[in-house]
């Protein structure tokens, strides 16, 4: 029987979980889901992260081989026991009026988060606030309002219609362990329209130009200049684990059977007790991209 648990990604830094496709002006997009256009992370990039960093701290092991696979393409081994999904946005930052910066998310976001929370078998969020175009769900004493009701995120300004606390609550507390963050989810956590979400995750993010330099001539190099497309540091996104009975097969007494140590809640185990807590995820890591907090909770917490 399987085990279930969420991964959630809280953006430390800027990040650049790249498409490796330039369909316009950016020469090197973050990775967008095509129907939505909304950001994501790659669930097999998340499986190749996590996987090097377990081999970095406990080296090429039958354990790290019985939960993510052996590093080789032969038909005839067998898969990893440990499943992840697509990191799917959870909220996203935007540049506000007051209070700096409001967390936004929307009831399209909160509805696929309470499917894949039926999934993994434990409950999902109540009384999800719907707002209209634009109108916000926010604390009563938010931060982020002006005037009493009034919210200006970027160019646009909102008027708050309804509160968010339960849906705030809950992404303070499983989101993330660092308290200041918690608390300030808390109060700047804004539930939009689902148009509103979509045009602030398509527009607010960080576009860079980048260069090489000729160090003779103190002038770019020739083709040296592209522009990168950057999420903002504070998204946080989350991910769908799925721990299952791990396919190691040893040979005994001439037939092949399952190593029965190595069940599904072993191997949530292992992954709780080695996905460390801060980890590097996308591209442009020596400039300090995509420094990562990590947190891993079984369904049964949540």
């Amino acid at each position: 029987m399987s085990e279930k648990a969420l991964l959630f990604v809280h953006a430390l830094t800027s990040l650049y979980p790249g498409s490796g496709v330039a369909l316009g002006a950016v020469d090197l997009p973050v990775q967008r889901e095509r129907h939505t256009a909304w950001p994501l992370i790659p669930g097999s990039s998340l499986k190749g992260i996590l996987r090097d960093a377990c081999r970095r701290i406990n080296g090429d092991t039958n354990e790290l081989y019985a939960v993510f696979g052996p590093e080789t393409s032969d038909a005839h081994d067998h898969a990893g026991a440990l499943s992840l999904t697509d990191a799917r946005i959870l909220a996203f930052p935007v540049r506000s009026l007051r209070g700096v910066f409001a967390w936004v998310t929307c009831p399209a976001v909160l509805e696929r988060l309470n499917r894949d929370l039926s999934l993994a078998g434990t409950a999902g969020l109540q009384g999800i606030p719907r707002p209209e175009k634009e109108g916000a769900a926010c604390a009563e004493n938010s931060p982020l309002l002006v005037d009493g009701n009034k919210m200006v995120l970027e160019e646009f300004e909102f008027t708050r219609t309804a509160g968010a606390n339960p849906t705030a609550g809950w992404i303070a507390n499983h989101a993330t362990q660092d308290a200041p963050t918690q608390n300030r989810v808390g109060t700047h956590l804004a539930v939009l329209h689902d148009d509103d979400f979509t045009h602030f995750v398509r527009h607010a993010t960080e576009i860079v130009a980048r260069v090489g330099l000729d160090y003779e001539r103190k002038t770019v190099k020739q083709g040296a200049l592209f522009f990168q497309e950057f999420l903002p540091a504070e998204t946080f996104f989350y991910s769908l684990v799925i721990a299952e009975d791990s396919r190691r097969m040893i040979i005994a007494d001439g037939s092949r059977r399952k190593d029965a140590e190595k069940n599904a809640a072993w191997t949530l185990r292992y992954a709780k007790d080695h996905v460390p807590p801060v980890l590097q995820i996308g591209g442009s890591e020596t400039i300090g991209k995509g420094l990562c907090a990590l947190r891993l909770i079984a369904s049964k917490e949540v």
